[in-house]
């Protein structure tokens, strides 16, 4: 959590594992990066920016649109220590949504999954009409995908 003064002790309060502002900047911009989620202050994004090259290529980078540039730290670092993910959808329609770390064990990956795809099926808009997901497949990151039987995706979360 970048942030100074009133914010960095209310961030802490919150349960984020790591706060600091010039000290945190410090550290990261030296190689550092063992941690899931950014979250900065709208007053630390200046400094913050100058981590791009570091941050922004591990998708790190804090950003308004999805809520980790914030005055309400409190709120942000609450949501996702409950687990808040954030997924992207690119320009043919893939999702790319990540369900779990090397660390996991299996039991833990597949429930990650069936609330994953169970959340994506109770969010289809009312007015598509149709197969909603196509096709599924998992991997892991750079690795071949496994494709997963759509005949599974009725049983899932069930």
């Amino acid at each position: 959590m970048f942030a100074k003064g009133e914010k960095e002790s209310e961030a802490a309060a919150a349960g984020a594992d790591f706060t600091g502002a010039d000290d945190l900047i410090k550290k990261v911009s030296e190689g550092w990066t063992d941690f899931d989620v950014a979250i900065a202050t709208p007053d630390m994004m200046a400094q913050v920016g100058k981590l791009g090259k570091i941050l922004g290529v591990r998708g790190l980078m804090p950003n308004p649109k999805t809520g980790t540039v914030t005055f309400d730290v409190a709120k942000a670092v609450k949501d996702y220590k409950a687990g808040k993910l954030e997924y992207r959808v690119d320009k043919n329609s893939n999702m790319h949504l990540p369900i779990g770390k090397k660390s996991f064990d299996p039991g833990k990956l597949y429930d990650n999954a069936v609330a994953a795809i169970a959340e994506l099926m109770r969010a289809k808009p009312s007015s598509v009409k149709g197969t909603y997901i196509r096709s599924l497949s998992v991997s892991t990151t750079m690795s071949p995908p496994v494709k997963i039987a759509l005949s599974e995706l009725a049983t899932i979360g069930k």
